[in-house]
């Protein structure tokens, strides 16, 4: 039976009726390629390939919002696949608001469309550092105020309920001002958020400046000159939303003392404005004020625990800076002429700001007794940008805390000149901060745990309920280790160790970060498996597998996959928790060198066979693919080649053949496509690359016929059909 079904029709079919009352073994080729395409008329739906493997899960990354339609992704999804799995809409910052509050409606209607027919769902993912709800879970972080001090003002409060525009709440200051004359206004005010303050005359509406208005007691001046006599002076302060406290206003001809503006000294009683207009809601009054607590934060600009690998450099000195036992040791055999002919080099990677007072903290013993000098510098004209007082050295360990300001542009350099030292100096937790004022402290690292360690219990265990135990296995934890350390394994993922790039330390919020390397997976693992027993879940069919990609490069000789293997083993340490399986996302590249692709080969093979070493389930998480020419240049879908096109159906062959060859039957788990079609131009993911088994006009490619292939599907491929 020719079960050959166009997409133009399928998809009227779509929108005419509900999508399970239709033949949905569907194919598709595309006419004008029926003569390189038409062999992939004969293979059936993927899933009927692994109908001899009822335990196998064969899965589709799927657009959750596409799926619930019940039109073509969801025909397209159950005829070829027997296991889903959202590719956004279960992700945390799809279901957590700004305020903390979870809706889970999109999911629960996307569990029951693809339970209901027949297919099982792969829950991805609860603990990631991406698309998480950032600006609620860093408002639970966020530096706590400190208690106002016994200290009060009495000030002039004005309160604006909602900031609008500049003329939604006007004050008018009765104040006969002259034309031609120079006035001066000061005020000494603070606000609770910065606004502009717009000044203005009345009536005529006359402009006489603005003023800034900060969060800090401030002085701020406003010089003008009338162009016309007016009988008050205005305050347009829409802008503020909450309240700006006055300690003092004063309003004067240029070179006297007397104020126009009534009680501007707030001595007295009396409101110094009479009019407030407004659409807001207003409100003026007299107030003592506390004073708010400020105390010096320090923050830090660098700091080296030589913990991590990672150390200081210089030049001149006899014995070069190096790490024993978590200690730098660097110095000299003998003084030499100039404290500058040996130099210890700290060199953060930005310059060090004009003007500002910087500490120089460390600790420190030497050989002997001595001292040495340290200071910034320009490398261009190694111009000195500011000396920090010398630095005395004994021959027991002590902490060193000494400051200076820096004052040269382009200061990239912070030497410990130590020339004239003759001996070894040893250093321990060197660092670089400055001090801020504040009226607020950061929290504890404790409080931050406790603070965010049950927001991620109750996010999954309103998952688990949400999902009712039909849920059975989940990424319970996505993309931990980093890729990035000389150490035999690579650490976590963090935005506070430098294991991240600066815009994802900036963008993503990092669990670890807060509840620790080993707490954050351990808590994420039994809020799950609590939640989903609570959920009505039976607790042995739940599966938890950590999810990650680049476990099968080749650049690194499958160096991150021995790490996350290292990590389950620390993460599994407490006898408790259980990690059930490893699942590896395979965003992979077809290479048409074959030298580079032979590689990639030979590297997913090690990656297998590490995979069934560990013991644990194997899953193809997130398989898709490019393509790359012998140049290593990527290859959009529009300028592909047959020749490109065959190579990337053999590698799927060989990527699905070679799951099924290498992992036990009991340790596979399934393999899941991530991409149904390739990627359009204007895609977030893989932009314009054909990483689909179909193309965006749903007809089958190359790469179906490679799949199905690898599944055990027989050979209908014919060279000498697809020239």
């Amino acid at each position: 039976m020719n079960k050959q079904i166009l997409v133009s029709a399928l998809g009227a079919m779509l929108l005419a009726s509900c999508a399970d009352h239709f033949d949905q073994n569907f194919e598709t080729v595309r006419p004008d390629k029926e003569a390189q395409y038409g062999y992939l008329e004969q293979y059936d739906a993927l899933k009927e390939y692994i109908k001899d493997r009822p335990n196998f899960h064969l899965g589709i990354g799927t657009a959750v919002d596409e799926y619930n339609k019940k039109e073509l992704v969801y025909a397209l999804t159950n005829s070829n696949f027997n296991e889903t799995v959202a590719g956004n809409a279960m992700k945390m910052s799809s279901c957590v608001a700004d305020d903390g509050s979870m809706n889970f409606d999109k999911v629960s209607e996307f569990v029951k469309n693809a339970t209901d027919a027949g297919l099982s769902v792969y829950g991805h993912t609860l603990a990631w550092h991406s698309q998480q709800p950032n600006k609620y879970l860093n408002q639970l972080i966020a530096e706590k105020e400190l208690p106002p001090s016994s200290n009060v003002t009495r000030c002039l409060v004005i309160k604006n309920a909602e900031a609008g525009g500049h003329w939604d709440a006007q004050l008018y200051f009765p104040a006969q001002l002259s034309k031609g004359k120079k006035y001066v206004f000061k005020m000494n005010a603070k606000a609770t958020a910065p606004f502009d303050l717009i000044l203005w005359a009345a009536p005529g509406d006359a402009d006489l400046g603005s003023i800034s208005v900060g969060t800090k007691w401030n002085e701020y001046t406003v010089n003008f000159t009338p162009s016309d006599n007016y009988e008050n002076f205005v305050f347009a302060a829409g802008k503020l939303g909450g309240e700006l406290d006055i300690k003092s206003l004063s309003l004067c001809e240029e070179g006297s003392t007397n104020n126009l503006i009534v009680n501007g000294d707030i001595k007295g009683d009396e409101v110094p404005c009479n009019k407030p207009y407004s659409w807001h809601k207003v409100t003026t009054g007299i107030q003592e004020v506390a004073e708010s607590q400020v105390v010096e934060i320090p923050v830090s600009v660098g700091h080296l625990t030589f913990d991590d690998g990672k150390n200081l450099g210089g030049w001149g000195m006899d014995n070069t800076p190096k790490i024993v036992n978590g200690v730098c040791e660097v110095g000299n055999n003998a003084a030499k002429e100039n404290t500058w002919n040996a130099q210890v080099n700290y060199q953060p990677g930005f310059a060090f700001e004009n003007g500002t007072t910087y500490h120089l903290k460390m600790k420190i013993k030497g050989s002997v007794a001595g001292e040495f000098g340290a200071g910034f510098q320009n490398p261009e004209g190694y111009k000195g940008c500011g000396d920090f007082p010398t630095i005395k050295v004994t021959t027991d360990w002590k902490e060193v805390d000494v400051t200076t300001t820096c004052n040269g542009d382009n200061a990239l350099r912070l030497l410990l000149n130590i020339g004239k030292y003759a001996g070894t100096l040893y250093i321990d937790d060197f660092e670089v901060y400055y001090t801020k004022s504040s009226n607020t402290i950061p929290l504890t690292d404790e409080e931050k745990k406790e603070a965010l360690t049950p927001v991620l219990q109750k996010w999954i265990y309103g998952m688990m309920e949400a999902t009712e135990g039909k849920v059975k296995a989940w990424d319970v934890v996505n993309e931990a280790i980093s890729g990035k350390d000389g150490s035999e394994f690579y650490p976590l993922q963090s935005a506070t160790r430098g294991t991240v790039s600066a815009d994802d330390a900036k963008n993503n919020f990092y669990w670890q970060d807060y509840l620790g390397d080993i707490d954050y997976v351990r808590t994420a693992v039994a809020a799950a498996r609590k939640g989903f027993a609570d959920a009505g879940g039976n607790p042995e069919e739940l599966k938890l597998f950590i999810n990650d990609y680049n476990l099968e490069t080749a650049y690194d000789d499958n160096k991150k996959l021995k790490s996350l293997i290292h990590w389950i083993e620390e993460w599994e340490a407490d006898g408790v928790t259980k990690i059930d399986g490893i699942g590896s996302q395979m965003h992979v590249t077809c290479s048409m060198d074959p030298a580079t692709q032979k590689k990639n080969e030979d590297a997913y093979v090690n990656m297998l066979n590490l995979m069934v070493d560990s013991h644990k389930l194997v899953r193809i998480s997130e398989l898709d693919m490019g393509l790359a020419d012998k140049d290593g240049n990527l290859v959009n879908t529009t300028d592909m080649t047959e020749e490109q096109h065959k190579a990337m159906r053999a590698y799927y062959e060989f990527i699905v053949k070679n799951y099924l060859k290498i992992v036990p039957e009991n340790q596979q788990w399934g393999i899941c496509q991530w991409c149904a079609t390739d990627s359009p131009a204007n895609s977030g993911w893989r932009a314009g690359l054909p990483v689909g088994l179909w193309d965006l006009d749903y007809y089958r490619k190359h790469t179906y016929g490679g799949f199905a292939a690898g599944l055990g599907a027989p050979e209908y491929w014919n060279e000498n059909d697809a020239k």
